[in-house]
Formats: C-alpha cells, structure tokens, sequence
C-alpha cells in the first residue's frame, strides 16, 4: 500500500558543531496545497555516552585522526543516534513513525578558498534503522556540495518557508538566527529571493575559552555568569575581527577547522595578557559583533533567535546592544522550540525527502539547482515511498496546538 501524506510522524536527530549531545525531536507534518503543518510533537537533549563527547572533540581538526578512529566513532555516534531515535520514536510520537531523519554529527566541513569540497557526518544510519525498524534519511549536505553549493546552512530551508509570511507582512528583511558552535543567518526579504550563510563563530570559541579557563570544570559560559566579569579587550577583538572570512561573500560557510584551540592561540600572540573573564567579555562581543554586522549589511529589521547560544544572557545582550531599533525575538516565540529548532529542521528535511520535494535553496547555498537531499536506509519491511507530491511546498506553518502532542520534551527515558 502506497503511503499517504495525512499526519506523517517523523523523527529528527542532530548533534551541532558543539558536540554537547543529541537533539531528538518528533513532529507531525501535515500538507494543504502549498503549505505544510508541522506540529511539534515533543523534544530531547541527550547527552552521548561516557567518552563520546571526548573522543569527537580529539578528533576533530587541527588534531590528527586515523581511519580506525573514524570508523570506530561512526559506529559510536550511529549507536548513540539510535538510541535516541528510539527515545523518540517511543516517547515523544507515542510509539509510532514513519520515518527517522538524521544529521549526524559533523566532524568536517572541507572548504577551500571560498569552495565547498566535501563534508563528513559521522553516525552511520544503518544503526538507527536496525533500532528503530523505520527508515532513516540522512547525509543531508553532500548531495548540494556535489551541486556546487555549501551544503549549509540547511537551515535556509526552514526559515525561508516559515518566515516568508512574517517578512512579508512586516514589509521588510527578517533574519532567521541560529547560535550554536557556528552562528548562521538566513536573510528572508519580503517578496524576494533568501540569502544564508554562516557568520562565524557562535559559541565555538567562548566554549574553548571556557573550558581552559576552568580546567575543564565547565564545558561552556553558563549564562554567560564569566563573560560579564569581564571587559571586551579592543586590541584582540579588532585582530580577530580582520579574519579574512567575514569579508568574503556569500553564500559562505565554515566550522571547527578554522575557528578552533589553535586559531584562537595564534590571535593572543604577542598581545598583553588578559585575563579569562576579559577573553570571555571579546569573544562575546566577537559573536555579537559579526551576527549584527550581517544584519546590518541586509537592512534585518526583525531577528528571530535560536541555538543554546539564545540561553547566554551577555551574549543576547551584546546582540541588542549591537542591533538598535532590531527588533530580537527567539523562535519559542513563535511556537518553535529555540533549543530544538535545529532537530525540527531536520524532520522537516526528511519529511521533504520522502514526500519528492527539493531541500536546498540554490540562492542560500549556492547550488546550481533545486535538488533531492540525502540518501535512505531502508527499515525492517519493503522501502514504500509516497508518490511525489504534485505542488511545491512554499510555506510552513508551525502549529501552536499543544493539546495534539503526544510526547512532553522532559518525558522520561
């Protein structure tokens, strides 16, 4: 039988490029003509098993890691992520979807001279789909790289088709923020086409800065409490900000191999030494400072926030002060949960996939065409796809019904 597209249950899997966890998140998506409804079921942040977390971060550039290495934490990671689908699957969708879709955990985004190369998810979906008995989506960004796109920030997908409306009743550019260890935007002009790029570093840094500055104790900033001790230092912050990177243009994107330990050591060198309050106050300020900058440079009149970075009080508060007359809003405003957006993005990307329609958005990664995202790893029964849907998606609609959820985001394991 030939599934149909009332109420389709998907759930989606990320871990962000600063390896705190997993994000699982289950959503109904529903289609009307044009639009689709997605109503958010139910969400969770696992943390990955013992060593994981420690593992992947010893792996990633400037350190050196062996093929054994890899193949070992894609089997890891792809056992953590199948967990977590079933997590999802059981108690967030009531026991019932239709497909899982996954993220995977990057570990490197290979860009040259403004050119995306390649990239690498770790978390192999043949994990998840023995786990969970569904069909998985995922390695999402390969397939816009080999377009000649960036392969992000995938985000664009979602903000343009949720925000278009709120651009277009306001009358002027609203930007669609995401703050995780890289900090993205996705520019939505009202009646026009929708640029998105990556603006540098979100938290990335700040969690370096903060793990070192307390031994370890601490993996980041919490509540931003350290960075508002201290004073932003001009001198490193002007020589972080003539990082050739924020003059190229977009669409653009970067990681963890170029904002890392090591480039954060270089730029210190030779300066006066500051103290970790004071590092932590610049390199808030540095978030801040390229995030308005951008929104700046597009005449953004409305941001709509989210990422772990919406839960760091200096860091928002840096952002008002370097927007004014910006109005800030964070996505839970809008019904989509700030802490969950990026796991929601990626049900939705699946959902795109197994109903036929293109993922990407050309003008936000630079992919000569609309494509097809992802490659699918069939579950337990026959791989049955819906028929393609006849009419392009063009509009999404988070529902704010929460009488309709099933699952609760602190629902126990």
């Amino acid at each position: 039988m030939v599934p149909t597209y009332d109420a389709l249950r998907v759930v989606g899997l990320i871990s962000g490029t600063s390896i705190d966890g997993i994000d699982v998140a289950a959503a109904e998506l529903r289609v009307d003509g044009d639009l689709v409804e997605l109503v958010p079921l139910g969400h969770r942040e696992l943390e990955y098993p013992e060593g994981l977390r420690t593992d992947l971060l010893a792996a990633l550039p400037p350190k050196q890691c062996s093929a054994a290495m890899l193949t070992q934490l894609d089997t890891r990671v792809g056992q953590a992520f199948a967990e977590a689908a079933r997590i999802g699957v059981n108690r967030l969708a009531g026991g019932h979807a239709h497909v899982v879709a996954s993220l995977g955990q990057t570990v490197y985004h290979w860009v040259e001279n403004g050119v995306a190369h390649g990239t690498l998810q770790l978390g192999q979906p043949a994990w998840i789909a023995e786990r969970t008995g569904l069909p998985v989506v995922a390695d999402f960004r390969v397939r816009d790289i080999a377009a000649g796109g960036h392969g992000a920030p995938l985000a664009s997908t979602l903000d343009t088709l949720w925000l278009r409306e709120l651009a277009e009743t306001n009358g002027h550019a609203v930007a669609g923020l995401n703050i995780g260890g890289i900090a993205n935007v996705t520019v939505v002009e009202p009646g026009g086409e929708t640029l998105a790029f990556d603006t540098g570093p979100g938290n990335a840094l700040l969690d370096i800065a903060a793990t070192e500055m307390t031994g370890g104790e601490l993996r980041c900033d919490i509540d931003g409490v350290l960075a508002s001790r201290g004073v932003a230092r001009l001198d490193l912050l002007e020589r972080l900000l003539r990082d050739s990177y924020y003059e190229q243009p977009a669409p653009k994107s970067t990681g963890k191999e170029h904002f890392h330990g090591d480039y954060l050591l270089a730029a210190m060198a030779g300066l006066p030494e500051l103290s970790g309050e004071d590092l932590l106050a610049t390199l808030t300020e540095l978030t801040a400072t390229t995030i308005a900058e951008e929104c700046m440079r597009y005449s953004v009149k409305t941001v709509v926030a989210s990422g772990g970075g919406v839960q760091n009080p200096a860091l928002m508060g840096a952002l008002v002060k370097n927007l004014p007359g910006t109005a800030i809003k964070t996505s839970d405003e809008l019904g989509l949960p700030s802490v969950a957006k990026e796991a929601y993005l990626t049900a939705l990307l699946g959902w795109l996939t197994w109903t036929g329609q293109p993922a990407n958005l050309p003008s936000a990664t630079g992919a000569t065409g609309f494509r097809l995202l992802g490659s699918i790893t069939p579950g337990d029964g026959p791989l049955l796809l819906p028929t393609p849907l006849s009419e392009s998606v063009t509009r999404l609609r988070v529902s704010g019904d929460t009488a309709e959820r099933v699952g609760e985001s602190n629902a126990p394991s």
